[in-house]
């Protein structure tokens, strides 16, 4: 993976992470420092664990998993949509 890469980020992607509880900066560190994966259509995927112990639509949580798909350019990473999974949640 070239960490180097530009990231730039869809309007879909950015309306997503504003609706899914990520910011710009925790959907970079993943791309550069997350688990990597193949995704469906020739994308990419990447997994990041953060921790988080907050409240997010009235339940607190310990952690939070970033999870941008991406589109790899020669110069750039386009992310293209944003999935948050949010973990240890209190009953």
């Amino acid at each position: 993976m070239n960490v180097e890469k530009a990231v730039r980020f869809s309007r879909h992607a950015l309306d997503n992470m504003a609706d899914r509880g990520a910011s710009e900066e925790e959907v970079e560190l993943t791309i550069r420092t997350g688990e990597r994966s193949p995704a469906k259509k020739g994308r990419l995927s990447f997994r990041k664990n953060f921790s988080y112990d907050a409240m997010w639509k009235g339940k607190r949580y310990q952690a939070k998993q970033v999870m941008p798909i991406v589109v790899e350019e020669p110069d750039r990473f386009v992310v293209v949509t944003v999935y948050v999974f949010f973990i240890g949640g209190a009953k």
